[in-house]
């Protein structure tokens, strides 16, 4: 997923099992992932652009390239504090994200989410730890996802 791409190349790797083909479950109205949130790269000089829709999709900007996801988190966080998303590429445009790769439609990846209890921060893990994460994703305030 864009310079999550090149940052988290090895937790594609391990991505879980195929989503199944139908549309994802939505989550809740309330859920905290639902919105825009950016992720600053300043050692790329890039800004992505992720908005997390109550349908279940995503929309990404990451320099040139534009997807969309379908993604799924559950309704609650893990005893650890963490939720896990699932995340599949449904679209690209086949453009070069802010690492530099293209990413392929159908490209699967699992991550585990923890949020600041703010809600405006968080950040995206490979695992149920705090040793190999990616952030902080900042909430964009006064935009529609």
């Amino acid at each position: 997923m864009r310079a999550l791409a090149g940052l988290l190349l090895s937790f594609l790797a391990l991505a879980s099992a195929p989503l199944a083909a139908a549309a994802p479950p939505a989550p809740l109205a309330n859920h905290p992932i639902l919105g825009i949130w950016r992720l600053a790269l300043p050692e790329l000089h890039c800004i992505e652009t992720y908005r997390f829709r109550g349908d279940g999709t995503t929309l990404v900007t990451s320099k040139e390239e534009i997807s969309e996801s379908e993604y799924r988190i559950p309704d609650k966080p893990s005893a650890k504090g963490f939720y896990k998303l699932e995340d599949r590429i449904v679209k690209d445009n086949g453009k070069k994200d802010c690492s530099g790769e293209i990413m392929k439609v159908g490209t699967q990846a699992t991550n585990f989410v923890r949020f600041h209890p703010s809600g405006a921060l968080f950040l995206m893990c490979s695992d149920e730890t705090m040793e190999a994460c990616i952030g902080p994703f900042e909430r964009v305030e006064g935009e529609e996802a």
